[in-house]
């Protein structure tokens, strides 16, 4: 499977994605600290891809995407932002809803 069917499969079997530098419990940028903060903290379970550990997806997401930077959220098949549209979107409350509810359409 080429690395782009793979970057595709991981968006289409995860209601929530987080690509991110590191781990949600040990991130290793700081944009990713914030953005796995503001998602943990919506309550909802999330999958996230460390692209320090995967490089050709570190290396062809942004393609993909046609985003430039890491991290990168992803919620029903669609590209939230980065770093400070999550802050942003969190702050004013929308971050939440839009991930409970695709959470909802996936457990119904």
């Amino acid at each position: 499977m080429d690395i782009i069917e793979t970057i595709k499969e991981q968006i289409a079997n995860n209601t929530v994605l987080l690509y991110m530098k590191g781990s949600p419990n040990a991130p290793q940028c700081g944009f990713s600290s914030k953005a796995a903060q503001v998602v943990m903290a919506c309550g909802e379970k999330f999958a996230y891809v460390d692209i320090l550990q995967n490089p050709e997806i570190r290396a062809n997401l942004p393609k993909y995407a046609n985003w430039p930077t890491f991290p990168q959220l992803w919620v029903g098949g669609e590209l939230v932002g980065g770093s400070d549209i999550m802050v942003e979107m969190f702050d004013n409350g929308e971050l939440q809803t839009l991930i409970k509810t695709a959470t909802q359409k996936t457990d119904a």
